[in-house]
């Protein structure tokens, strides 16, 4: 089952416990789309309306850049996790002799880029997701601003929360 399939509250239990994945990287990519969810959410209020029948089209191609945004951070959060799990196995090899110590460095170094590709892209949609919302709070109903900007939390905190998961793992690049 993915990450994203569990209940709210396994996701949490999950989290919280010393299990390597998820971490925060799957939390990021999670707390993205929820903020992301949040834009959709102004948005399907908004379509509809009489008062807002004049930028009806364009809140329909925002909804639709929505829904795929947070298809695409629902992935990154297993994909987070394929991408963790061979950097924390690395962490164990041995380095007692220069080979050995040699072969975890190198398997570090590859592991730590492959470990930096997914928050570069959690990072990347939740900019995407925040330039949508800052057009749907200009043109959605007014009665739901405040989700806009709830969503725009969201999405920084992943945006923000991702961008240390890379740093994190540049010392070993």
């Amino acid at each position: 089952m993915s990450m994203v399939e569990k209940k709210c509250s396994e996701f949490l239990s999950a989290l919280a416990s010393k299990a390597p994945v998820p971490g925060g990287g799957g939390a990021a990519a999670l707390g993205g789309a929820i903020g992301m969810a949040l834009s959709n959410m102004v948005g399907n209020l908004t379509v509809g309306k009489k008062k807002y029948a004049d930028v009806e089209d364009e809140v329909k191609e925002l909804l639709d850049k929505g829904y795929k945004i947070i298809e695409e951070l629902k992935l990154l959060v297993d994909r987070d996790a394929e991408v963790f799990e061979p950097l924390s196995r690395a962490y164990g090899l041995p380095k007692d002799t220069p080979e050995q110590a040699k072969i975890k460095a190198e398997t570090l170094e590859k592991c730590s880029k492959d470990a930096c590709s997914v928050p570069l892209e959690i990072m990347r949609k939740s900019f995407e997701g925040i330039k949508i919302h800052e057009r749907m709070g200009q043109i959605g109903t007014r009665i739901a601003i405040s989700d806009v900007g709830c969503g725009v939390a969201f999405l920084k905190a992943a945006l923000i929360s991702a961008s240390l998961n890379v740093m994190i793992n540049l010392g070993a690049i």
